[in-house]
């Protein structure tokens, strides 16, 4: 008998299921995935495969993906490893896992230039949380094993940590309003959380329900403090401290900071109220 799972999280269709689901789920046919790697600086994550299916989420250069299936028409169905979900990625943007990561990008979005200069015209650009391998850091770059050179300034090694995410979120002031986005050309409120967590190497589910039943504890009082996570039903924001958050919401269509008191009442206008406030940290 099948049980009822998280379709987001779960790699099933009647079709085809990936084989640890084999007698959990109905499916025609179970396959082993085959891992991969996110080759593009950043790739759509899709419900349907089509360009014109919603975006769900992003995968940042040097993710890695189990993949199940890959069609004809290029789109490879697959899982994230990080966070677990599960869409369509257009199959072009991955290739099979090289060498292991060993910087990631630390600024906002960084370039990557063709030889050690930055008079060149760059040949890419990489956003916050991509990871790449480094061959080696001369100088002023550093150069990537898949090719280009990057500012050293704009990386840091892969297992180090920002210590305040409040401060990476708030980097993305301006910062286009993007359902399904993950940087800084366009995020959503989840993604926006999701990738400030990562910076400081906490991991945090993709979407806003996954963070409240996930994230910290419940604040019992009225008390907000830096860092806490506030919830309303398909939103989430970010304390700043007692006064004031950020997030990236629709009705400003960026990352913004404003009032919490007034984000409150604003949001409660259209019949949504804060559902839970969240402490990751005592």
């Amino acid at each position: 008998m099948s049980v009822a799972f998280d379709p987001r999280l779960t790699p099933a269709r009647p079709d085809l299921a990936a084989r640890f689901l084999d007698g959990k789920v109905a499916a025609a046919r179970f396959v082993d995935g085959e891992p991969r790697e996110v080759i593009d600086p950043h790739v759509p994550l899709r419900r349907l495969p089509s360009p014109d299916a919603p975006l769900d989420t992003e995968a940042l250069m040097g993710e890695r993906v189990t993949v199940y299936e890959t069609s004809e028409e290029g789109w490879a169905w697959g899982q994230l490893d990080a966070d677990g979900y599960v869409g369509y990625l257009p199959a072009s943007g991955l290739a099979a896992p090289g060498p292991a990561p060993s910087h990631r990008v630390s600024a906002l979005r960084t370039l990557v230039f063709p030889a050690p200069s930055f008079k060149l015209p760059p040949i890419g650009a990489l956003p916050l949380g991509a990871r790449v391998a480094i061959v080696r850091i001369d100088g002023r770059f550093a150069l990537a094993a898949a090719g280009g050179y990057l500012p050293a300034q704009h990386l840091a090694p892969v297992e180090s940590r920002e210590d305040d995410f409040v401060a990476v979120a708030e980097r993305f002031l301006g910062t286009p309003y993007l359902w399904g986005g993950k940087t800084n050309l366009g995020l959503d409120c989840s993604g926006l959380v999701q990738v400030a967590l990562a910076a400081c190497g906490i991991a945090c589910p993709r979407d806003t329900d996954m963070q409240e039943a996930a994230l910290g504890a419940v604040v019992a009082d009225a008390t907000r403090r830096r860092g806490d996570l506030i919830f309303w039903k398909r939103h989430v924001a970010i304390a700043r401290d007692e006064a004031t958050m950020v997030h990236a919401n629709a009705f400003h269509m960026a990352v913004a900071i404003e009032p919490i008191d007034q984000a409150i009442a604003r949001i409660r206008t259209s019949d949504s109220a804060v559902t839970s406030v969240r402490r990751l940290r005592a």
